[in-house]
């Protein structure tokens, strides 16, 4: 085959640093979104959606076929970490945890998770950060050590 091929959806999840409430700023919260947006976009992975609330955020994106998925997480914790210490004032102390969840994503379910990223602080008044994350472990048939997860 002369060309390298490839259209793989992804469901990234990742938490600030002992679930603190960095983001809880809603001005501050969407120029981060914003901010990983362009992560994405400059590593040659088109954005769906990107959202979140206070302690976490989700993104939806197709994978490039020339980026591992560790390299494009890597790049939007470094990258927006170093971005958000220098924009704002008392950030000094901001973190990502060091883990993530990565999902693949089927095509045909892409509009129903465009709809959950942009419906995350409805969905945030019933449930935790770390239910959601559970259930998205489960839901995606990942097996999990709950005491390993969290940081």
């Amino acid at each position: 085959m002369a060309q390298s091929l490839g259209q793989i959806y992804l469901h990234l999840v990742f938490s600030t640093k002992d679930r603190k409430p960095f983001l809880k700023d809603p001005a501050i919260r969407e120029k981060m979104h914003n901010y990983l947006k362009g992560i994405c976009k400059k590593q040659g992975c088109p954005w769906l959606a990107v959202g979140g609330v206070e302690d976490h955020v989700h993104i939806a994106c197709r994978l490039s076929k020339t980026i591992a998925i560790s390299a494009l997480i890597k790049e939007l914790k470094q990258g927006s970490s170093i971005w958000v210490k220098s924009e704002f004032d008392g950030m000094a102390a901001f973190h990502w945890q060091n883990g993530y969840g990565a999902f693949s994503v089927s095509p045909s379910h892409l509009p129903d998770l465009v709809r959950y990223i942009g419906d995350q602080e409805n969905h945030h008044r019933r449930e935790s950060f770390q239910d959601e994350f559970r259930r998205l472990l489960r839901k995606y048939d990942v097996q999990f050590d709950d005491r390993y997860i969290w940081d």
